[in-house]
């Protein structure tokens, strides 16, 4: 068993156990010091604000009649099983894929342990510029965000390496 973790992709989940201990100590933190829609200025341009987040990005369907709890748990569900997969099924030697894999695994699983806890979604990072205010998100949202750009970087950087080699080989 130890040698599926040391050979594939699996030897990575400590990003993600990390990444979910860090998400839900701040949502543990902010329910505690901070008064739903409280809002402290940290700089001239973020505020921590405590927000329930009762639909998806951008709460999207947040006003749908509370079946969108359901949906979207069970699409993390779903997403997480394939993750878990992937990173089984990646190799020893890489490393990005893995790593865009368990940051999207716990964000996912962040997400998820709020929806299922709380019927919601704690957000608290506010980002504006004078009126505009970027929609509130959290720990979880940046990881899968992050998880995602290493998603595409990868494609990129691996689909010059693979034309390189196709190439090379001619």
């Amino acid at each position: 068993m130890l040698n599926i973790f040391k050979q594939s992709g699996l030897r990575w989940l400590w990003v993600a156990v990390l990444a979910l201990l860090l998400d839900q100590i701040t949502k543990q933190w902010v329910i505690r010091a901070f008064e739903l829609y409280e809002s402290v200025q940290v700089l001239p341009f973020f505020n921590l604000t405590y927000v329930r987040n009762y639909g998806a990005a951008f709460s999207f369907l947040s006003d749908a009649g509370g079946w969108q709890r359901w949906f979207f748990t069970a699409i993390a569900i779903v997403v997480s099983v394939v993750l878990l997969w992937w990173l089984k099924q990646s190799k020893k030697h890489e490393v990005l894929l893995p790593v865009a894999y368990c940051l999207i695994l716990s964000g996912a699983i962040g997400n998820v342990t709020d929806r299922l806890i709380y019927g919601y979604v704690i957000d608290f990072l506010d980002f504006y510029y004078q009126q505009w205010h970027y929609p509130a998100f959290n720990i979880a949202d940046s990881a899968i965000f992050i998880g995602a750009g290493l998603l595409i970087y990868d494609a990129f950087f691996r689909q010059g390496a693979d034309s390189e080699k196709n190439s090379e080989s001619k």
